[in-house]
């Protein structure tokens, strides 16, 4: 699988791991920005993903994806694995 993958967390956060988990369990290498507690990181990420401030906040190929249950959703309705497929955004 070739798209770019990134990651804002939080190291304590359930719903973080749950995330990085599903995307471990797929083999998928992912670029992590653990951002605890730093309010510049957390508001950079939050310029990203459309002002989004809760974590974790996923990329692929530069696209923002949404959180834990958006990636969740997308691999339930068998999207995800084009998205990790493709090189190229959506």
């Amino acid at each position: 699988m070739a798209g770019k993958v990134e990651i804002y967390t939080w190291r304590t956060c359930p719903f973080c791991i749950r995330a990085k988990n599903l995307l471990k369990d797929k083999g998928v290498e992912f670029i992590e920005y653990s951002i605890d507690g730093d309010e510049a990181a957390r508001n950079k990420m939050a310029q990203r993903a459309n002002g989004r401030r809760s974590l974790p906040q996923i990329f692929i190929n530069d696209v923002h994806i949404g959180g834990c249950d958006d990636i969740h959703a997308l691999d339930t309705q068998g999207k995800l694995d084009k998205l990790l497929a493709s090189s190229n955004s959506v």
